[in-house]
């Protein structure tokens, strides 16, 4: 795994995503990217080629999928949420007497999704679980939708290797890379037509909006997605795309910084008694560990850990100062969830942990005293 302070090129995407629009300011410009909300442009003669509605065109949309396109090296689409991206890039490309593969324990709601809606318009839905998920092979599958590392268990799956068996057998695949972000993994590299995304996350930052995204370098596929959202009415609200376009500014400060502290406290974590097992990448004995040191970047920042039944789990989350009881990851205030409660098939006592931008001492004294206080 290539450490992110060696790794130039993600560097240098940092460096332009910050600079990108300066260098097409003139005098007297705002270097701060403008909110613009209105709904209407003014539209004289021909509309070609020009902004004509909000539900199409929008200048903050436009600013902040320019600087999402540095970071994916792929143009992209904003869309409000990261479930609106996910069903922009399934809806794109399914239709009635299609097939989809979708993995068994990954999001939930992309689940609920296909089997509730897409079935229900004419799609034939299979699940397998992300470890597994090569078994059987991808004959026959129009759509492959691929999440590693899964959410919330954890565990991995071989991109390139899938993604290129998916291509041979005639079909599309689509990586949902909210886990890790383009400073963490980078799917298009490694053969997935589509990554999306929910920029809800860690790319925000700041657990104050809601975004998402999909990325992809076949054009086809990319007219489908903006049709998708022009059609459907999936558009971000300008107030959105602005706070994500700051966001983003930080970014890769950020995520470095989370992934630092993750790596320091998930071996400590995982030897602790209080502890049953942990999941983690980074952690030497992770079944997952050998193909995240070839696919991934950075190890992420999030942590699984069983404490053995829910009252534990809970007792732990409570205990701690400095972790917020919530759902979602990836903000600045280190996080936790017994993710059972929404029906994960996980064991009741199993917590993830979305590691924040505390000082790592501060943060390590915090957790490991809240294990403590569960074997007295």
């Amino acid at each position: 795994m290539r450490e992110t302070s060696k790794d130039f090129n993600s560097l240098s995407r940092a460096a332009e995503l910050l600079h990108h629009r300066g260098q097409g300011l003139s005098k007297g410009d705002p270097i701060a990217l403008p909110i613009t909300t209105s709904s209407m442009f003014h539209l004289p003669g021909d509309p070609a080629d020009t902004p004509g509605y909000g539900r199409v065109d929008n200048p903050t949309w436009e600013a902040l999928e320019d600087a999402l396109a540095i970071l994916e090296d792929a143009p992209c689409v904003a869309l409000p949420s990261g479930m609106a991206a996910i069903s922009a890039a399934l809806f794109a490309t399914l239709g009635a007497g299609k097939r989809l593969l979708v993995p068994s324990d990954g999001y939930y709601v992309t689940r609920v999704l296909s089997s509730e809606f897409l079935a229900v318009f004419g799609v034939e839905v299979t699940e397998r679980p992300t470890a597994r998920f090569a078994e059987g092979g991808f004959d026959g599958f129009d759509v492959v939708f691929i999440e590693t590392p899964s959410n919330p268990g954890l565990d991995l799956c071989d991109i390139q290797a899938i993604c290129s068996a998916v291509r041979s057998a005639g079909g599309i695949s689509i990586v949902d890379n909210t886990t890790l972000t383009p400073f963490g993994q980078r799917p298009l590299d490694l053969g997935a037509d589509v990554v999306v995304a929910s920029d809800t996350k860690a790319p925000g930052g700041h657990s104050d909006l809601l975004m998402g995204h999909v990325a992809t370098r076949d054009a086809a596929l990319l007219a489908r997605v903006k049709d998708w959202r022009k059609m459907s009415g999936a558009i971000p609200s300008p107030h959105a795309a602005w706070a994500l376009y700051r966001g983003l500014e930080t970014l890769e400060l950020r995520f470095s910084r989370m992934c630092d502290t993750t790596e320091v406290i998930a071996p400590v974590l995982a030897a602790h008694p209080a502890v049953q097992t942990a999941r983690f990448p980074g952690l030497p004995t992770d079944p997952s560990h050998n193909l995240a040191a070839t696919q991934m970047t950075r190890f992420g920042f999030l942590i699984g850990i069983d404490l053995g039944s829910e009252e534990r789990a809970e007792r732990f989350i409570n205990h701690s100062r400095y972790l917020r009881p919530a759902t979602s990851f990836g903000g600045v205030h280190s996080s936790a969830e017994r993710r059972a409660r929404w029906g994960d098939d996980v064991p009741a006592g199993y917590v993830r942990l979305s590691i924040g931008c505390e000082p790592a001492e501060v943060l390590l004294k915090d957790l490991t005293d809240s294990l403590d206080q569960l074997e007295r």
